[in-house]
């Protein structure tokens, strides 16, 4: 079974590069505490490393 991750946002993307904001976007979050779930594939973990500090990343049951 394929290993899925619960991505958070714990800070806001106001202020931040244009880049940074659109990796937030294309993990599909839309602003501070809101969650997805996504399955755990390299690019996933590329965007995750880009906004590290804007995110919480933990495993999805």
């Amino acid at each position: 079974m394929a290993i899925k991750l619960k991505i958070t946002q714990v800070k806001s993307g106001i202020g931040r590069s244009k880049s940074q904001n659109q990796t937030l976007e294309g993990l599909g979050l839309r602003g501070p505490h809101k969650s997805v779930i996504l399955q755990d594939t390299e690019s996933i973990r590329g965007m995750i490393r880009k906004v590290s500090h804007l995110v919480t990343v933990e495993a999805a049951d």
